[in-house]
């Protein structure tokens, strides 16, 4: 499988936890939209079928990763 750089999973993550306190917050339809493209192109990026999936296995692809790190699982 290919693996997509650090850096764009690093920013595809901090790009879908933004849009999600923004959607939290707003409940904007194109927030929300925004945020359904942010985990479609993290799903394909980690080859997974599930946003939070898609967030655990993004943390533990990045430098410094822990393999004992599940604090995408905490909210």
């Amino acid at each position: 499988m290919l693996m997509a750089h650090p850096a764009v999973l690093r920013d595809l993550v901090e790009q879908y936890k933004t849009l999600r306190l923004l959607h939290a917050q707003e409940g904007s339809s194109a927030i929300l939209r925004r945020m359904e493209d942010v985990a479609y192109t993290l799903c394909v990026s980690t080859g997974t079928w599930d946003a939070d999936a898609a967030l655990i296995a993004a943390r533990h692809q990045l430098p410094g990763a822990r393999v004992q790190d599940d604090s995408a699982l905490t909210r």
